[in-house]
């Protein structure tokens, strides 16, 4: 009778901390109806394959060849952005993984931002950083709008999050569902949206969120139950697109048929290996040179790298196949790979 109640007391003990992890980690879900990438309860992608599962990842990890990283990569962090950037001019600053300042319009915008030490829920494991933020946070310009694509860790940081609205107060544009969050954080200027969706954010400047392949969920039992997304920043001097997380898919060629020609691409080429494991979820080097091929803009930049170890790609990894794919391909001039913290004017 002993044992029973020993057995009982684990299981019982098991699921406590279960429930227990699952209320603290995971995000409050999107309810809304139905949709053609929503079915009630989870959102999902345009087209298959969907993002592999739950034995997929162990099968990853128990095979998994880690490129190299090192320990740390020391780097002083750039300079100071200008306050605000005015008329026609479009600068771009790659503070770093996929967090960008984009200036335009007397507009400053800034996407997933992160200075968290860790991008993981608690502070002493999770994938932790290699190098320092390319900017120091104190450097920032005024933040007038914070773009978050999706509700990951390494793209949606708390700790960052509560500093911008401390000390910015920005408006923040999310995808459906993730409002919930942020206002559990004490963040109350908020907008959700839906793909295709349209808002203003300035008398110059619209913001269109656009569809990504990729997935969501921060703890257990949430997967999928917030909304993914890219976005659009238009303005009357050129169209710019964050594409967030994203695998391959024809919503590339949705967004290129929607908008007028593009100045500015921010397309991801970290995180892509193993391929088998990543392709439905993140694009590769050699496919972000192909989608700045099909949209022809007057510049992309390359995110979502050299920070955090999130696949078996190495550290600069990714940099050195974008570069072996732009030689290997035609009309790939201005794909620009910028120092961690670097900014530059766009033409």
């Amino acid at each position: 009778m002993l044992t029973i109640w020993i057995i009982v007391a684990i299981f019982g003990g098991g699921a406590l901390l279960y429930l227990l992890l699952d209320r603290t980690l995971s995000a409050p879900r999107f309810h809304g109806p139905a949709t053609d990438h929503f079915d009630g309860r989870r959102f999902r992608n345009q087209e298959p394959p969907g993002r592999k599962g739950f034995f997929d990842f162990l099968r990853w990890q128990l095979t998994s060849r880690r490129g190299e990283w090192s320990d740390w990569t020391d780097s002083e962090p750039g300079g100071s952005p200008p306050e605000r950037v005015n008329g026609n001019q479009l600068r771009v600053t790659f503070i770093n993984h996929a967090t960008v300042l984009i200036q335009t319009e007397s507009l400053n915008l800034l996407t997933d931002p992160i200075w968290s030490e860790r991008a993981s829920p608690i502070k002493w494991a999770g994938p932790k950083r290699h190098r320092r933020p390319g900017l120091r946070f104190e450097d920032l310009p005024p933040i007038d709008v914070v773009l978050i694509s999706h509700n990951h860790y390494d793209h949606l940081d708390v700790q960052t999050i509560t500093r911008l609205r401390n000390q910015h107060n920005p408006h923040f544009v999310t995808g459906l569902g993730t409002s919930a969050l942020l206002r559990r954080y004490g963040v109350s200027d908020v907008m959700e949206m839906d793909w295709w969706n349209t808002e203003k954010v300035s008398d110059h400047v619209d913001i269109s969120c656009v569809p990504a392949k990729h997935f969501s969920g921060r703890g257990l039992t949430d997967a999928d139950r917030t909304l993914w997304c890219g976005y659009v920043v238009q303005t009357s001097t050129g169209n710019i697109y964050f594409a967030g997380d994203t695998g391959m898919g024809n919503h590339f060629k949705q967004i290129k048929g929607r908008f007028k020609r593009f100045r500015l691409m921010l397309l991801p080429i970290g995180a892509y290996l193993p391929r088998w494991f990543m392709h439905p979820v993140h694009i590769s080097p050699t496919e972000a040179v192909e989608i700045h091929h099909m949209f022809q803009p007057n510049v992309s930049v390359a995110i979502h790298f050299g920070t955090f170890a999130l696949g078996d790609d190495g550290e600069v990894e990714p940099v050195l196949k974008l570069r072996e794919a732009l030689q290997n391909a035609e009309n790939t001039a201005n794909f620009w790979v910028l120092d961690h913290g670097e900014g530059r004017d766009v033409p």
